[in-house]
């Protein structure tokens, strides 16, 4: 079943297209990456798909329905959630209060989500009353996550979530992408980190100057010795 679809994107920032004619689809229960070059276009198709900057051109779908244009906060309700590269967290907060402020619009019974969350991030519950201010920046990436996780979202948008993290808390942050992945929750991640990425991927798109150059599975990108020369390091 297609959970996500957005067809011939245009979108940018005031009177610059960064993106041109970009199409991309997400089925159940798929982790699908998108990687390119810096400036490709990445970040700002997950900022168009949820609805922080409005396409000039194109149709974004999910579940079946249009939401092309709509504000971030009708796009989670409809059962979309999105984790920022930046910014993600409240530092001054603790971990239980960042993931409750999750669920800020939820109308019903939320213990019960916060409960499976914890039972994906085992270290969140142990240092649940903890300022989140105070944490390692994977374990900052977890509470991120997490937080997205509390609206139950059918669809997650991961924008760079192993930036700027150590080679061993990004195997970790993967592991719990794949983790996630498992409970039903479809995923779109944008990464920098595109080998690693791929790896645990069901389909991959490249990006470039704004441009969908290539798509395919996880693995036949890996193997494709164009692509790894052009986009992967060789």
């Amino acid at each position: 079943m297609r959970v996500l679809e957005a067809r011939n994107l245009t979108s940018g920032y005031g009177e610059t297209d960064i993106l041109h004619d970009v199409s991309i689809k997400l089925d159940e229960k798929e982790i699908v990456s998108i990687i390119g070059p810096n400036g490709a276009g990445k970040s700002t198709l997950l900022k168009t798909i949820f609805g922080i900057l409005r396409p000039s051109q194109g149709v974004i779908e999910l579940q079946g329905e249009e939401i092309t244009g709509l504000s971030p906060d009708k796009i989670v309700r409809k059962g979309m959630s999105y984790v920022p590269q930046v910014d993600n967290v409240f530092p001054s907060l603790t971990i239980q209060e960042n993931l409750e402020m999750g669920a800020f619009v939820r109308t019903d019974d939320y213990r019960d989500r916060l409960q499976e969350v914890y039972a994906l991030f085992p270290l969140l519950k142990e240092r649940r009353n903890q300022k989140v201010g105070s944490l390692s920046g994977g374990q900052r990436q977890m509470v991120a996550m997490g937080r997205a996780l509390m609206l139950d979202p059918k669809v997650l948008l991961l924008d760079e979530p192993s930036a700027s993290l150590a080679p061993l808390l990004v195997e970790m942050i993967f592991e719990k992408i794949v983790d996630i992945n498992k409970t039903g929750v479809a995923i779109v991640v944008v990464e920098q980190n595109a080998r690693e990425t791929l790896k645990i991927s069901d389909r991959g798109y490249v990006l470039a100057m704004g441009r969908k150059v290539f798509e395919d599975t996880g693995k036949a990108i890996l193997e494709n010795k164009e692509v790894g020369k052009l986009y992967l390091g060789g």
